[in-house]
């Protein structure tokens, strides 16, 4: 690996993982290379190498040394390159381990129920919506007045749910709902998340994004 450059991203462009970890660069100035993967047909050896145990993007690496999990990345690079401003509080622990908390629940919760949205069917299916429409309530509790979930600062806790965002025209399609007339302050945040710059060259078209899962659902889970 000593012929990379010294900050390298593995990913595959509609991951919602992967787009934190770009956020995160973004939003601290880090240059680095990307590397698009092919998940679908052919893992590349470097990513096989580089996280042998999951074998799966996002995979960032740093002087040749592989850090995995979104997560675990995003807090690297905050604290790997201090000089932006911070991702999560640096003189509150408290702050931080909340912050870890909700990260945690986006992971388990939105995943999780957005998943179960397009994988399966019937009343399954219709259960996976209710499910996914509380997680998305719960966290609008926990945004309440605030602009971002940090407070005034974009921080840990937006860059976890911010990819999801681009992913709710598909949730709508295929639970046949609107998040807007349910959660209108998530609505209004992801509007806000979307004006900045580091988010904006992210996000991928929440049409292509459909299509992609479109694309999934009947090649993978059968679904018409």
């Amino acid at each position: 690996m000593a012929d990379l450059p010294e900050v390298v991203l593995l990913d595959f462009w509609v991951s919602p993982f992967g787009q934190r970890c770009r956020i995160a660069l973004a939003e601290k100035g880090v240059p680095y290379k990307y590397r698009e993967q092919d998940l679908l047909l052919s893992k590349s050896e470097l990513l096989l190498r580089s996280n042998p145990v999951h074998k799966k993007i996002p995979v960032l690496l740093h002087a040749g040394r592989p850090v995995c999990e979104s997560l675990a990345i995003v807090e690297y690079i905050d604290e790997v390159w201090p000089q932006a401003a911070p991702l999560l509080p640096r003189d509150d622990p408290y702050g931080r381990a909340q912050a870890r908390f909700w990260a945690d629940y986006i992971d388990k919760k939105i995943y999780g129920c957005q998943s179960r949205l397009w994988k399966l069917k019937g009343e399954a299916q219709e259960q996976a919506r209710k499910d996914l429409i509380e997680a998305l309530k719960t966290l609008e509790f926990e945004l309440d007045d605030k602009p971002y979930f940090g407070g005034e600062n974009f921080g840990f806790v937006d860059i976890a749910l911010v990819p999801f965002t681009c992913r709710f025209l598909a949730y709508e399609k295929l639970g046949s709902f609107s998040i807007e007339e349910h959660c209108p302050k998530i609505v209004a945040w992801a509007k806000l998340c979307k004006e900045r710059e580091s988010v904006a060259k992210v996000l991928p078209d929440p049409d292509k994004v459909f299509e992609f899962i479109q694309f999934i659902r009947i090649s993978k889970f059968g679904a018409k």
